[in-house]
Formats: C-alpha cells, sequence, structure tokens
C-alpha cells in the first residue's frame, strides 16, 4: 500500500467521523472554539514506577506491594482555550478529600501556548525551585490512528508519539468538532481540541469532564509577580536530561520531575 492510498484513506476515515459527530442526537456541534476544559487527571504510582526501565523487578514488585490498591491519585486540571492560544493549571476544585493530607502550598504551575505567535511560555516548580521555559513552538510527531470513542460528549479519533526523553508513550484523543490544536499539559498540535491523554498505559491519565464553551476574559493573563531561571529549550531538555542520567545511574526513580 503506497503512500497516498493510506492517505486518501485516513481523509475518508476523518470525513466519515466528523459526519457521525453532526448526526449525533442531542449535541450541540457548533464549532466554537473559545471556553475551558476541566480534565481529571488520574496519576497511578506503581504503573509510574513500572513504566521506568532501569529499576529491577525486586523494586517494582515493592512499590505494587506497598501502594496495593491506593496507588492512584487524583486531581482536577484547567484549560483555558481559543483559536489563538491557551492557558493550562492546576485547579482549585478538590477531586481528593482534604484529609488525605495534601493541602500544602500550592506550586508554581502553568503552561501556555501562542498559536498565533508559534511560541510557548511555561512556569513550573521542580526541586523547590522555579523555571520559566519559553521558546519557539514545535508540535510532537504526531501519529494519526484509526480509533474512535466519545469523551466528554464529543467524538475523538485518536493519535500517538513517543517521547524519547521522558521513556513516554502517550495516546491522544481529539475532538473533530472543536477545531483547536490545544490540549492538556504540553500536548497539543492536533487537527482538534484534546481531550483525553494516556501515558505509559494508565500511568497518567487526563480526560475532559466539563466543557464549557464561552468567552474567555482575563483567564489567560499571567501573574504580575513571576520569578525563575529563566530557560529555552535546548537548556530545560539539557537539564532534564541530566536529572534523569543521574536517576538512572543511582538506580532511583526520578520523584520530583513532572511526569
Amino acid at each position: 500500500m503506497n503512500f497516498n492510498t493510506i492517505l486518501i484513506k485516513k481523509q475518508i476515515i476523518l470525513l466519515v467521523v466528523a459526519m457521525l459527530a453532526w448526526a449525533l442526537p442531542n449535541k450541540t456541534f457548533s464549532q466554537q472554539t473559545e471556553g475551558t476544559v476541566r480534565y481529571l487527571t488520574t496519576y497511578d504510582w506503581v504503573k509510574m514506577i513500572n513504566s521506568c526501565d532501569y529499576l529491577s523487578k525486586d523494586r517494582k514488585d515493592k512499590a505494587s506491594y506497598m501502594w496495593g490498591n491506593r496507588s492512584e491519585w487524583k486531581m482536577f486540571n484547567n484549560l483555558y482555550f481559543s483559536l489563538q492560544k491557551s492557558k493550562y493549571e492546576d485547579s482549585e476544585e478538590k477531586a481528593e478529600p482534604d484529609e488525605e493530607g495534601y493541602n500544602g502550598r500550592k506550586e508554581t504551575f502553568f503552561i501556555t501556548r501562542n498559536f498565533a505567535a508559534k511560541t510557548y511560555f511555561d512556569a513550573l516548580e521542580m526541586f523547590g525551585k522555579t523555571y520559566l521555559i519559553s521558546d519557539s513552538l514545535k508540535a510532537p510527531s504526531w501519529k494519526i490512528l484509526n480509533d474512535m470513542k466519545e469523551v466528554a460528549g464529543h467524538v475523538c479519533m485518536n493519535a500517538s508519539y513517543t517521547d524519547t526523553l521522558m521513556h513516554q508513550k502517550i495516546i491522544a484523543w481529539f475532538a473533530l468538532d472543536i477545531p483547536i490544536p490545544a490540549g492538556p499539559d504540553r500536548f497539543f498540535g492536533l487537527p482538534g481540541l484534546i481531550l483525553e491523554v494516556n501515558i505509559n498505559n494508565g500511568a497518567k491519565i487526563m480526560t475532559a469532564d466539563k466543557i464549557d464553551f464561552k468567552t474567555l476574559t482575563t483567564e489567560f493573563d499571567m501573574p504580575k509577580k513571576l520569578k525563575g531561571k529563566q530557560m529555552n529549550t535546548l537548556a530545560y531538555l539539557t537539564y532534564i536530561k541530566k536529572f534523569l542520567d543521574e536517576k538512572r545511574k543511582a538506580e532511583e526513580y526520578p520523584w520530583g520531575l513532572q511526569y
């Protein structure tokens, strides 16, 4: 099968799925292009550790025994989106009971994408320090697949890519009726709003559970006072690689790194 045949088949699939989305009853597909998405983010500590290829089987087994059926932690995150830009941050809403003991100081964390200017600016707190990363915007090398499912009331198609630095296999589901290239966390660059991301077979899952189409006002505003170490993409990736290499050599899990 040559490349042109594959391309034609994918175009046919996209057209059919789009027609199905418009045909679904009791749904609103008005091509609205501005609003907010709330994501339920689920971390599975055991799966995160098991995905770390340099850790021994003994260490992985001990982690599974220690965590047992308490290996998941959930939280909410918000994405603000428009045709021109997006901003992703932690939500003030709680997905876990307060008594679990995770009510410490709120860390600096937001991820922004400017699609019009093709730039990005992220603020991340790691290891007690704040890092401000900004540079030109480059989308992941997505491979669009053929599977379909419904997420938050929208028919979605999936796509994948592999993050070779973080050793992560990413599967994303994007809505064909919301033509926005935004998504949760660092994920973007698909021909529709990303409503779900699955990293390393469930080690981390971000799923949209509430979408509100509305005109945004101050949601994209940046903090007035923001201090931290400024980096470009290369400097940040070099820093992460050095940290991961150190943990690999010490045979330790890289806790503290944004997964």
